[in-house]
């Protein structure tokens, strides 16, 4: 058991730049065939960005107690590290059920905190999903593509094969925004939290990514000689 686990919400919460990507080519079919990632033109939507934007701006209180529990958390965990290995053993925890005790409230505590901004992400991303094929297939057809592969099934494929950025245009002209206010009673699809979980892991890696090379930069900066 690592010490420090978050999930992929918690931790992608103030995550709501769309996701650099090398754009596709605009030609977009070859032979009738193509190729889209459903889960990157959901990500790359203006309405869903517009949308965490706004959650985020909503629920800002939520998200800084998030952030606060979940480095008292850490702290807490790494208080049962008796042996500073960065791991903790059954020994460990069960040395110390009250610090335990602890970390399982907090934990609750910022799972309750957390779940009405996942809400208003799952109502933001259904709405999409729901004319995610009308979109598609209005692609499909003004491309004349007939066959659409799914990205994991192709090992080569030409410049221009992968018509996602064009389905991302035109989820953007038909449903250029979307309302987080979630519906009282208002329960999300399965599909609309797998797409939600895939989209938080993708921003999740994004903002590690980021993270990586802002202190990569610092590095570089520290080490460069002083000017003459």
């Amino acid at each position: 058991m690592k010490i420090i686990s978050k999930s992929a919400l918690a931790a992608g919460l103030a995550m709501t730049a769309v996701i650099a990507s090398v754009p596709a080519p605009v030609a977009a079919q070859v032979n009738g065939m193509a190729t889209s990632n459903p889960t990157m033109a959901i990500l790359r939507a203006a309405a869903r960005t517009n949308a965490y934007q706004q959650i985020n701006t909503t629920y800002a209180a939520n998200i800084q107690q998030v952030n606060q529990l979940n480095t008292e958390i850490t702290n807490l965990q790494i208080s049962l590290d008796t042996n500073k290995d960065n791991q903790l053993s059954d020994a460990e925890i069960t040395a110390n059920p009250t610090v335990v005790q602890q970390i399982q409230a907090k934990e609750q505590q910022a799972a309750t905190a957390t779940q009405p901004i996942a809400m208003a992400q799952y109502y933001a991303i259904e709405q999409l999903m729901n004319d995610y094929v009308n979109a598609r297939n209005q692609v499909l057809a003004s491309k004349k593509v007939t066959v659409l592969i799914a990205p994991d099934a192709i090992q080569y494929a030409p410049d221009g094969f992968d018509i996602t950025t064009d389905i991302v245009a035109a989820i953007d002209s038909r449903l250029p925004s979307v309302t987080t206010t979630v519906p009282a009673g208002w329960q999300p699809r399965r599909q609309t939290v797998e797409m939600h979980q895939a989209i938080q892991q993708i921003l999740v890696v994004a903002a590690q990514q980021a993270a990586a090379r802002q202190a990569q930069q610092q590095q570089q900066g520290a080490q460069a000689p002083a000017g003459r």
